[in-house]
């Protein structure tokens, strides 16, 4: 067994590495970049080497670096995490050539089935089912448009050796394939260095499932049950379960067998995965195999009770596996939501900054928080923006859901903006939990983007009873320091209004023994907590319900999280509450005149000239943020009057590029 293990990565995963390692007794060597000096994988691991400034390009994707740091410190082993390296055969050969052991397949399979279109084509000699296409590269964009319309609208253009919804773009006419072939191929070169491009049939309403694989070298292969993964957006997965409430026996049983074939054809060993498309009726399509540990592996751990990590290193070590087929079971349900700085309510601009708040849920039997940054971390422009996986398990798929609905509300993080109640309202979206689900959900559930006002509350009256308890426990902390007299020894409650979204609810809050009963509506609510002033959670019993909510305060209102909804409360006085419906609304600023960059990213094109007329659907510029290209074009005529940013340039949120005339 090895001694000493690099990561060759940062963050959640280069902890999770860390932790198995410790359990097994190996000590570990943490790599960082200048941006990532006090990060917390660099304190935890038993040594830390500095590879090199903070872009990415200049540390954690230079493989003499990471030899190096092998070399200094003796680890003869490397674990690449997943990104970064994790994929280049380069890496593998110069471990191999340095004598370093590479926790991962072998450099041939990583080759065979890191390009697209070879391994569709292994894939297809394999006996694997797979989707229409073409399978050579795409030669400019009109060749694009010949192919397309020899597949069939629609199609999706995808980067040969792209990932992580990198290089994408679903087409539908021939205008759409010649713009979706240049986006493509401008990520695949800035995201890969590699700008080749093929084409395949997309399929309607499509799932996303796919095949866990572990082989030894010693000839065992298993399949470790299947993943859904189909929530996505812009083809990033959001939300993973295991097992797929889609799938019976016989389609998990057919697709595991497929992988396993595909992985014995390319003599594979270690972890990875192989993807692929169902339709509605359960015919499942190859997508490809990633040849790595995936981020989603949390969930096949907690339905199997298997450590993936470890068995990547003991099958590294060249150990047996120590299961068969037979020994792989389903036991319960698990579901994992990707924790990201980005504002779900603009669009899902990915955020930066210091967590000056960062509070996970409890950990337990059913609650796994996975994660490599803590309260005072930064949130780097550098890197991937995710905070944290949280995963949470239970007997069935409804116990899951709503482990994960709980857990997210118990979420607490300020500082950055994050999308916790995007995943929130997801978990308890009645169609998710139904399970009728596809790749498509997100865009058509949230067609406009997503708004705080579409959650449907399943029990509208909790942020009002919430809201109108706590006013009251303000406003007797207020009496109390005046002089006044406490609650305890008033003889009647408070009368108050909450208006919430326009809405008006007249309520009253008698403090009674253990806590206050809220009159609402002719029917009253018994309320304890023992939340106290300063907390940022509010958890209490409502009538025997026990809920957590998040508290904010925006002004003189109360902004309550709950279950994916975020609700502005104002409490006051009946007479207050009836002037407040005589105040003027506040006018925001007319910046129609202006081009704002709606993330912070870099302005990597710009497109046109001071004078120069514009018509509507133009593209103006476009700006690239966490490796993604975002194009932004013109939505009247307009006439460019100046030019207030430099192609080039880094850009914050909201940033003016472009005043018009």
């Amino acid at each position: 067994m090895f001694k000493k293990i690099l990561i060759a990565n940062r963050g959640e995963i280069a902890c999770r590495v860390i932790r198995t390692a410790r359990l097994m007794g190996i000590r570990t060597v943490a790599v960082y970049s200048d941006a990532d000096r006090h990060a917390l994988h660099v304190r935890l691991a038993d040594e830390a080497v500095r590879i090199g400034p903070a872009p990415s390009a200049q540390s954690y994707l230079v493989i003499d670096n990471i030899v190096a740091a092998c070399k200094a410190t003796g680890a003869d082993a490397v674990h690449p995490g997943y990104g970064f390296l994790s994929e280049k055969t380069a890496f593998a050969a110069a471990l191999e050539k340095a004598g370093v052991a590479f926790i991962g397949p072998k450099a041939h399979a990583i080759t065979a089935m890191g390009d697209k279109i070879e391994s569709k084509k292994l894939a297809m000699k394999a006996g694997v089912s797979t989707i229409p296409g073409y399978t050579d590269v795409i030669d400019g964009p009109e060749h694009a448009v010949k192919v397309a319309r020899d597949i069939g609208y629609p199609v999706m253009l995808k980067a040969s050796a792209g990932g992580g919804g990198k290089g994408m773009r679903v087409v539908r006419n021939d205008d759409e394939c010649r713009d979706g072939f240049q986006r493509a191929t401008n990520e695949a070169v800035s995201g890969f260095g590699d700008g080749r491009v093929f084409a395949e049939k997309y399929i309607e309403e499509p799932r996303h499932i796919e095949i866990q694989i572990l082989a030894d070298a010693h000839g065992n292969i298993l399949y470790l049950n299947e993943r859904e993964c189909s929530i996505q957006r812009r083809h990033q997965k959001v939300i993973e379960e295991a097992p797929s409430a889609f799938l019976d026996a016989k389609t998990r049983k057919a697709m595991g067998e497929q992988a396993v074939a595909l992985s014995r054809a390319v003599d594979y060993q270690s972890a990875g995965t192989v993807e692929f498309i169902v339709d509605k009726n359960r015919n499942f399509y190859f997508l490809e195999m990633n040849t790595r540990l995936q981020v989603e592996h949390p969930v096949t751990e907690l339905i199997t009770g298997l450590d993936l990590v470890e068995l990547m290193i003991r099958v590294a070590a060249g150990e047996k596996l120590p299961l068969k087929q037979s020994d792989v079971k389903i036991n319960g349900w698990a579901l994992e939501a990707r924790v990201y700085a980005e504002d779900p309510f603009r669009n899902f601009l990915p955020s930066i900054g210091r967590l000056v708040r960062c509070q996970p849920p409890a950990a337990s039997d059913s609650v796994r928080v996975d994660t490599g940054i803590e309260e005072g971390s930064e949130v780097s422009m550098y890197y991937d923006p995710m905070i944290a996986k949280l995963i949470t398990s239970g007997r069935t798929r409804d116990e899951a859901i709503d482990r994960m609905a709980d857990a997210l509300d118990a979420y607490h993080i300020r500082g950055v903006s994050h999308n916790i109640s995007f995943l929130n309202a997801l978990v308890c979206h009645p169609r998710f939990r139904e399970g009728r689900i596809s790749t498509n959900f997100i865009a058509e559930e949230y067609p406009d983007g997503f708004h705080s006002a579409d959650v449907a509350q399943a029990e509208p009256h909790l942020p009002i009873v919430i809201a109108a308890m706590i006013h009251r426990r303000f406003m007797d902390r207020a009496a109390k320091l005046s002089g006044q007299l406490p609650s305890h020894e008033r003889k009647v409650g408070s009368a108050f209004v909450v208006v919430i979204a326009e809405q008006q609810h007249a309520v009253s809050v008698v403090p009674v023994a253990g806590g206050h009963e809220v009159r609402l509506g002719g029917r009253t609510h018994r309320v304890s907590t023992a939340w106290q002033f300063g907390d940022a959670l509010i958890r209490a019993d409502v009538d025997g319900r026990s809920v957590c909510f998040q508290l904010d305060r925006v002004g003189v209102r109360y902004r309550l999280s709950y279950r994916g909804a975020q609700l502005d409360a104002l409490v006051c006085e009946p007479r207050a509450a009836e002037l407040s419906r005589l105040m003027l609304p506040k006018v925001p600023p007319d910046l129609s005149k202006f081009l704002l960059s709606p993330m912070p990213g870099l302005l990597v094109r710009l497109a046109v000239t001071v004078g120069q007329e514009l018509k509507a659907g133009e593209e103006i510029a476009v700006v690239e943020a966490m490796k993604m290209e975002n194009s932004l074009r013109a939505t009247d005529d307009v006439t460019v009057k100046k030019i207030l940013a430099e192609q080039g340039q880094s850009l914050v949120v909201d940033q003016p590029i472009i005043e018009f005339g």
